[in-house]
């Protein structure tokens, strides 16, 4: 579910200046994921529990209970944060030509990704690529694939679990994309085995 404007005014400068903050213990990464049959990963990233360690707003943030209410209500799960600090909430920076978050699912149902910073156009690169309900990573190189442009303040909401999404590379010098998410699941549930709740991002 595409989200435009979900964050505004001092809500969207008080979280920029917090990841740029923050940004200044992340560590890049550089690699293929072999899982992933070799999908590649060019990124700046910071995990939960650095996060939770130097930060107070964003664990606030993830258990905010009107955001809980928001998610709970737009998706049908009875969403919760998820169990796993390192991956509860995860900073993600592209900001070097050819940066890249390449194909993959995630382990838990529902990712909400807000942006700080995003490319002006999408020719910069930087969209978001997926595939609702996906077969497989594969289906991602094919006409079913579909793509988004994100400003910053917005964000979206994925069925994180059951679609397959990658982030395309940038393709300009000097470009940022800045994100948060926020991973959630359901009492008791790690994974999803099924498809069955309906996709998010349309």
């Amino acid at each position: 579910m595409r989200l435009p404007g979900f964050l505004a005014g001092q809500d969207l400068s008080e979280l920029r200046a917090e990841l740029r903050r923050l940004e200044k213990i992340a560590k890049r990464r550089d690699f293929a994921m072999a899982c992933m049959d070799g999908s590649p990963r060019r990124m700046t990233t910071l995990g939960g529990q650095a996060i939770a360690a130097e930060s107070a707003l964003i664990p606030r943030l993830a258990a905010d209970r009107t955001l809980l209410a928001l998610l709970r209500h737009v998706s049908g799960l009875e969403a919760v944060p998820a169990p796993v600090l390192t991956e509860r909430f995860v900073l993600n920076i592209l900001h070097q030509e050819s940066d890249t978050h390449g194909a993959h699912v995630d382990d838990y149902p529902l990712a909400l990704v807000l942006f700080t910073e995003a490319p002006a156009t999408p020719a910069d690169g930087g969209l978001l690529e997926y595939v609702p309900r996906a077969a497989g990573l594969h289906q991602l190189d094919t006409p079913l694939a579909r793509r988004a442009h994100h400003r910053p303040g917005d964000a979206y909401l994925l069925r994180s679990d059951t679609t397959a999404h990658r982030v395309t590379p940038l393709r300009q010098p000097g470009v940022r994309r800045v994100v948060l998410n926020l991973a959630y699941t359901t009492p008791g549930l790690r994974t999803a085995t099924t498809p069955s709740a309906a996709l998010l991002y349309d």
